[in-house]
């Protein structure tokens, strides 16, 4: 299905504001998205470093620099 949906006239406003009703409307039946298999893999993975003591642990402002120094 294609959908004409007139973004040159939206503000970004608009825009966000249809984002947030398209996701509220994903959100209502979760099992209708599937995740991609490599979510599982990578909760698998950090479940493993917790067990065997190897994660690190971030409080919101470490991460936050954290991701400032990755996309420097």
């Amino acid at each position: 299905m294609h959908l004409a949906i007139p973004l040159q006239q939206m503000t970004a406003g608009d825009k966000l504001a249809a984002i947030e009703e398209l996701w509220a409307d994903l959100a209502r039946d979760p099992t209708a998205v599937p995740s991609p298999a490599w979510h599982g893999e990578m909760l698998c993975a950090r479940e493993r470093r917790i067990a065997d003591g190897t994660a690190r642990f971030l409080d919101l402002a470490e991460a936050k620099e954290a991701v400032r120094e990755q996309l420097r």
